[in-house]
């Protein structure tokens, strides 16, 4: 009878796994197995063919994917650690102030965490903007001529508004695991001596070690599918952002510009089979047992 029980309140779970994760995977494999050729000459329809992993033998092969795949790697080396450090650095300054105002101070940082993706991007996109937005002029009256959607500014417009929406979320994670560090800890460290700086560098960073690899694995998988971004960013600088610009944009375009549905689902594991790997080596690579 309680084993009835337990698999009750297992099973809204194991219903929305399947249908929201298990069946969708199932059916772009399903998907990725076939492709679309014309019969006879080219003048009669599209026929729907079997050709086995001839999709995925060609992912693996396409440059623009790796090249993509390459340059967000790249920037998330630099994006994630800034993220997570800033995160680090605001849930440590919480939790040296009292209770209330602590909690005054979480609410306010964790504001653009809850502003959809897609709102705080056209937010950004307007102050970048040369002709409406402030920061241009403002950046010009200190004689600093920038232009963010210029190639070489892209990836740092990207990473302030990628930054900006994700660090309150993050430093929620953190902070969270500060709490449950034993104040005991604290006080005998000052009776020991220890500056708050030494507290906070040897006490509480090594207590919230899990929770930053943790919002570290999570973000690794969060900029490995950036999509929303990228795709508004191409509204205004389309000769910068391409439409191989990120593996999802790849895909995207390959399902509904080129219409190549077969190869988009076999793009789409090949995706999701590198972010389970990335994310699996992050978290062997940083859980380490602490000597």
């Amino acid at each position: 009878m309680r084993a009835l029980k337990g698999a009750a309140f297992a099973a809204p779970f194991f219903v929305g796994f399947l249908f929201v994760f298990a069946l969708p995977v199932g059916y772009a494999v399903y998907e990725s197995l076939f492709t679309e050729r014309s019969s006879g000459l080219g003048i009669g329809g599209q026929e729907r063919v079997f050709v086995g992993l001839d999709n995925f033998t060609r992912g693996l092969g396409d440059g623009a994917f790796w090249a993509s795949m390459l340059r967000v790697l790249v920037f998330a080396c630099v994006q994630i650690p800034v993220m997570l450090g800033l995160a680090l650095l605001m849930a440590l300054l919480l939790d040296t102030l009292a209770t209330r105002t602590a909690h005054r101070f979480r609410l306010a940082f964790l504001i653009p965490y809850m502003i959809p993706g897609i709102v705080a991007a056209l937010m950004w996109m307007y102050l970048y903007s040369p002709r409406l937005g402030p920061l241009t002029d403002l950046l010009d009256t200190i004689g600093i001529g920038a232009d963010f959607y210029a190639s070489e500014m892209l990836w740092l417009s990207l990473g302030n508004l990628l930054t900006w929406n994700g660090v309150g979320y993050n430093m929620l994670i953190i902070y969270g695991a500060l709490l449950a560090v034993p104040r005991e800890l604290f006080d005998a460290a000052r009776v020991d001596g220890a500056s708050e700086l030494r507290i906070a560098l040897q006490i509480k960073v090594p207590f919230v070690r899990g929770a930053l690899v943790l919002t570290g694995m999570l973000s690794i998988i969060g900029m490995l599918q950036i999509f929303n971004e990228p795709l508004l960013f191409r509204q205004v600088a389309p000769e910068t952002v391409t439409k191989n610009y990120t593996p999802i944009l790849m895909i995207y375009n390959q399902a509904f510009d080129a219409n190549d549905y077969h190869y988009a689902a076999a793009l789409s594991i090949i995706l999701a089979l590198i972010v389970g790997a990335v994310s699996f080596v992050f978290y062997k690579l940083t859980n380490r047992p602490q000597a």
